[in-house]
């Protein structure tokens, strides 16, 4: 996977979104890459401030860790932090990053990341 700098959805990527489900749980994967110290403080800003808008979509913070060595695939293409967070529904997600007072916080993600991948994933779990 390349990290290229892409931060935010283009609008296919978005309507893609809108495509899906609306009342089906997903769990969003998170891959970031900081623009240094100064994007992971803008970061660390979001993601302080995004916590009520997250508490109001019944969305939760599964996991996060920072990424220590890439085993299989470009080194140089690490991230430096992934994060899983899930939604009750894609549309609670939606309704979030539709709400302006959302989008006014979300604008320390985008000054913060230099990648901001962000995957959809289906809510399964293992067995094994």
């Amino acid at each position: 996977m390349q990290l290229d700098s892409q931060v935010n959805p283009t609008k296919e990527q978005f309507k893609a979104l809108f495509s899906l489900p609306q009342d089906e749980p997903v769990v969003m994967l998170n891959l970031l890459k900081y623009k240094g110290e100064e994007g992971q403080a803008a970061y660390k800003r979001y993601s302080e401030n995004i916590v009520p808008f997250l508490k109001k979509a019944e969305g939760r913070l599964i996991w996060k860790g920072n990424t220590i060595h890439t085993v299989i695939g470009s080194e140089e293409a690490q991230p430096d932090m992934i994060l899983l967070v899930e939604y009750p529904t894609v549309g609670h997600l939606i309704k979030m990053i539709q709400d302006p007072a959302y989008q006014e916080v979300a604008k320390d993600r985008t000054i913060g990341l230099s990648y901001g991948g962000l995957i959809a994933c289906g809510k399964q779990y293992a067995a094994w």
